[in-house]
């Protein structure tokens, strides 16, 4: 039985993207399920997908899982023997902390920035939004040259995907190394894929347009 990922609009949903992209990338076959963030009926179209009201869900058999991060873990168990965190336990350790810090965190970034892949803007930033994305630039510099956040593609990087793709919306400035992990993470094929499927949905959410049009 194919699993099922229900999802929100490419353009705007971040924490769709961390599952699907971990999907995508590793090649496990699964069926999309589409629904508008628009505000129309959004909780009971949700509900009708798990109990939380919110997106994302996956749907393996028997099996309901609505939460992102518990997504990319069940995954990982099931269907990719562990392969989506990194061999050591020091490293999967740490991969946990800066995948929790952004489950959990950047709230300011969150406020200020939200994902909108087919808009290029510019806004005002908060001196809490400069902390989080000097933080953020702090995680990506500590990578290895040439490497993703650990030896191999996983669920670290998919959960910083959305952040790539926010600081590419926002011109946001970054180190040298942050920003040659960015421009990395932006050319991975599976990335490029929910890209250009963000590109050519036509739904406007207006609480995720932020600022002002380049």
């Amino acid at each position: 039985m194919t699993i099922k990922l229900v999802i929100g609009n490419k353009n705007y949903s971040t924490w769709s993207l961390r599952p699907w992209l971990l999907l995508s990338a590793f090649d496990i076959r699964f069926d999309e399920v589409n629904e508008s963030l628009q505000p129309d009926r959004l909780r009971t179209r949700l509900l009708a997908h798990s109990p939380a009201g919110k997106v994302p869900v996956l749907v393996d058999a028997d099996v309901l899982v609505w939460d992102s991060l518990a997504i990319c873990e069940y995954v990982c168990e099931v269907h990719l023997a562990g392969q989506g965190w990194p061999r050591s336990a020091p490293d999967r350790a740490k991969a946990r902390a800066i995948c929790c810090e952004m489950h959990a965190g950047f709230t300011a970034l969150r406020a200020a920035l939200p994902m909108n892949i087919r808009a290029k803007r510019k806004v005002n930033l908060s001196a809490a939004c400069h902390a989080d994305i000097a933080r953020i630039d702090a995680i990506w510099s500590d990578h290895r040259p040439d490497n993703w956040l650990f030896d191999t593609f996983g669920i670290a990087d998919c959960f910083y995907a959305p952040v790539a793709l926010r600081f590419e919306t926002y011109g946001i400035e970054l180190s040298p190394a942050a920003r040659a992990y960015q421009v990395k993470l932006l050319a991975h094929p599976a990335v490029q894929r929910w890209t250009e499927a963000a590109l050519s949905e036509t739904d406007v959410v207006a609480a995720d347009e932020a600022g002002l049009e380049i």
